[in-house]
């Protein structure tokens, strides 16, 4: 064998390792699926606080509790955020996991496994904690931390699941964590920062991720 071919067999070698202990089916179209759906949800979540800031007698409306629709008392406005999303949410787990099992069964590779289960539980732990202190939140009527609560402890998930999956997850976790944490500094803008971190790095983060591992190799 000359030097290209145990070159070769070592890389061989270290894709076979790679595969058996990350999980490397994730999707970059999936991630931009999942950027556009929390961008529209984002512009859905500011139409309806901008309409209920126009309807607010703080802001020099007409809102009445007692004669107004009660689309716009807090408790209507609050359900209606909590339902973009939740749609925001299904749609990206929906583009994620179907782009995911696409790149799947084209590689080859099992969509369920041990490494695909060990992805799951560090993303999960963080993520089911931050949705119990989210909930807390909204317990207590703190609605102001939501989407930096949001952000942190969604970055900390990606961060402590990277390990077992693609590198680059690494780095979107730390941007989202420090959107997070700035967001706390400026509380008034925590819905850009919200569209900012789910929506422009997610799409970022996809293309990068297409174009390094998925797109179709130029033509010799």
């Amino acid at each position: 064998m000359n030097e290209q071919q145990h070159l070769d067999t070592l890389k061989d070698i270290k894709r076979i390792m790679e595969r058996s202990t990350r999980f490397m089916s994730l999707s970059g179209l999936g991630g931009i699926g999942a950027g556009l759906s929390a961008l529209i949800g984002a512009w859905f979540a500011w139409r309806t606080l901008t309409a209920f800031r126009a309807a607010s007698v703080f802001d020099g409306g007409s809102y009445d509790p007692a004669t107004s629709d009660q689309t716009y008392t807090e408790e209507g406005i609050l359900l209606k955020l909590i339902l973009i999303a939740a749609a925001v949410l299904l749609c990206a787990l929906t583009t994620g996991c179907y782009f995911t099992w696409r790149k799947a069964r084209q590689q080859g590779l099992p969509i369920w496994d041990s490494t695909a289960r060990k992805v799951t539980i560090h993303l999960g732990i963080p993520l089911v904690a931050g949705g119990l202190f989210i909930l807390g939140m909204i317990y207590n009527g703190i609605y102001y931390l939501i989407a930096p609560t949001c952000l942190v402890f969604y970055g900390l998930a990606l961060i402590n699941a990277s390990k077992f999956t693609m590198p680059e997850l690494r780095y979107v976790g730390f941007i989202e964590t420090l959107l997070g944490i700035l967001a706390t500094f400026w509380l008034g803008f925590g819905l850009l920062f919200w569209a900012i971190g789910f929506g422009l790095v997610h799409i970022l983060y996809g293309i990068i991720m297409w174009w390094k591992y998925e797109r179709a190799p130029e033509a010799a």
